[in-house]
Parts: structure tokens; sequence; C-alpha cells
């Protein structure tokens, strides 16, 4: 698990994997980045709670760093990769190890179940668990079980881990999407079960949520760039949503200006359809959630903009370095 700035979702992450029904032994390694906040504090009192608890430096704080220093701290044959930021279901490892056995997979995961406290949280929620929020992924919005090109976390062999050199450091995020890539290009099955559900906590404000999908595009962007042949699938063609909005949006509103500066009536009515265009379907979209959002529906609005133009204006803006 690496752990940043944490100290209100570590203890409840910690106690769904001490709580787990599973029947082996289970060790729980900590990658430790540089919080500013009381996160060190809360892991260091855990760990003296219970002996199975240890933890590694990651000093850089980046997600894959600490993830391949916990496994290289680890010589278990079955790596767990887990979330400070989620909750695991009580039977996770039962049915994630029996999975493994089972379909003889290399990676298997389930469904990242967002669940918000607050009422903006809720909202995130919804929509990130919408195919009209984030797509049609399953391990956002469920599925039969099967193949599947990633999953969220996951449940790995250690023999995959090591043929595919773990997690490769330049991805500060997307790296799941990108070592799943690499197993299954290496002659490995990820496997989604649906069973596997993992509760995910939203990001709580309106800044942490666009930084989060602005960065989610920026990310995706890289994979395409490393991995050019994923850009050829049909699966791919979700991802050329948000920014094509988003290229509509900016243009569309600038010919509508230019249209309304020179009088001209069919440049406005032109130039307005793509960001007016846009906000239908989103309140479209919000209405068709409403019942599942509850209370939470007065944000929906806000939030699925939001995803979806972090992430496209993410896209269209990622450094090639």
């Amino acid at each position: 698990m690496p752990v940043l700035n944490e100290e209100n979702f570590l203890a409840p992450a910690i106690k769904a994997i001490l709580t787990q029904n599973y029947a082996g032994k289970i060790r729980i390694v900590l990658a430790l980045g540089p919080s500013t906040d009381k996160t060190n504090e809360v892991a260091a009192n855990l760990q003296m709670q219970d002996p199975r608890i240890s933890t590694v430096e990651n000093p850089s704080g980046r997600t894959p760093d600490g993830l391949n220093a916990a496994i290289a701290a680890t010589t278990e044959s079955v790596i767990v990769r887990v979330d400070a930021h989620s909750e695991l279901s009580v039977d996770y490892l039962t049915v994630a190890v029996e999975t493994l056995a089972r379909t003889g997979a290399d990676n298997v995961g389930g469904v990242m179940a967002a669940k918000g406290m607050s009422v903006f949280e809720s909202a995130v929620a919804t929509a990130m668990t919408s195919k009209l929020g984030v797509g049609g992924a399953s391990f956002h919005v469920g599925g039969t079980e099967g193949p599947a090109e990633t999953v969220y976390l996951g449940v790995f062999r250690r023999s995959a881990l090591e043929r595919v050199g773990g997690y490769d450091p330049s991805f500060t995020r997307a790296q799941d999407w990108e070592m799943n890539f690499r197993i299954r290009s290496t002659g490995g099955t990820v496997w989604f079960n649906p069973q596997l559900q993992v509760t995910y906590r939203p990001r709580s404000s309106v800044h942490a949520l666009a930084k989060q999908y602005l960065q989610y595009g920026q990310w995706r962007r890289k994979v395409m760039r490393e991995h050019p042949e994923t850009t050829r699938t049909m699966s791919a063609l979700r991802y050329f949503a948000p920014p094509l909005a988003v290229l509509g949006i900016i243009f569309g509103t600038l010919i509508g200006l230019v249209g309304a500066y020179l009088s001209a009536s069919p440049l406005v009515l032109l130039g307005f359809l793509a960001p007016v265009g846009y906000l239908a379907v989103v309140l479209l979209a919000t209405l068709t959630l409403a019942k599942k959002a509850g209370r939470a529906t007065l944000y929906l609005p806000l939030v699925l903009a939001l995803m979806q133009i972090s992430w496209g204006f993410g896209f269209l803006t990622s450094p090639k370095k």
C-alpha cells in the first residue's frame, strides 16, 4: 500500500485488510511517502498494534516508487495492491486467490465501488459508477466475469510482476493500466471478477477532483504515446470523447463570440451549438442519474462536467516529458 497524506483513511483501510476472512497468512507493507499530515504517526500506531504490519520508505511519494519498494520488501507468491483511499470487502482475498487458481490469470481484480460520505462525495461516487460519467470500463460500472484490459488495484502472481519488471516508475498515474498492458503483451491474462468489491472514497473538493482527473487525462495520453497500439482498439474510442468535447466547447464558444461581434447570426448559432449541446447532455445525464444520486443530484452537473472537462483538458495538454 503506497501511503501519502491519508491520515483520515489509513486506519479504516488497514482494518478492512486485517478483518478479511482469508484462511492464509497476511502481511501488510506500507510504503510511506513524505506526508505533511499525521499519516506516518497513524501508521506507526497501527504497526505497534499488529506485527503483521511493516513499513518501507518512499522518499519520492510517487505511487509506482512506493509499490515497487513494498513489493521488493516481500517474498510471498501473491501480491495484493491496495490503496489507502479504499476498503476491501471482507471476502476480497478469499475470492481473489480462488480466482487466480481457477483461471490461471496473472492478475485479478474487481469493482471500484465508489461511495461518498458527504453530499459532494456522493455526487462524485454516482458519476464514477455510471457509464454517463466515466464510460463503460467494467471496473467502474460492473459487468460479467472474464478477461479484461485492466482492473482496479489487482491481486497478482509474483511471477508475473517479476516477468514484466514491476511498475514503470515513469508513470505517476495510469501505472496500473500500463503494467496490465505489459502483462497481457507478454502472454498473461488480466481477469475481472465482479464479486471483488473495493469501497473507494472519492475526492472531497472541487479542486482535488479537478486535479485528479486532469492527471488522469495527462497520463492516459502518455500511455498512448508509449504504447501507440493501444489506440487501435474499439475500447480506446471512449478516451477521445472528453478531449473532443473540450475542443468543441472552446472553438464553438470562440466562433459564437466572433459571430456575435460581427452580428452574424449563423455563426452565433453554429458556434454556441457545441457548448449548449454539451450542457444539454450533462443535464440529461443528471436527470437520468437523479434517482441514484438522491440529494446529491444538485452537485451532479458540476461533477460530471468537472470530471470530463478536466480529463479532456489534461489529455490535450499532456506534456511529452
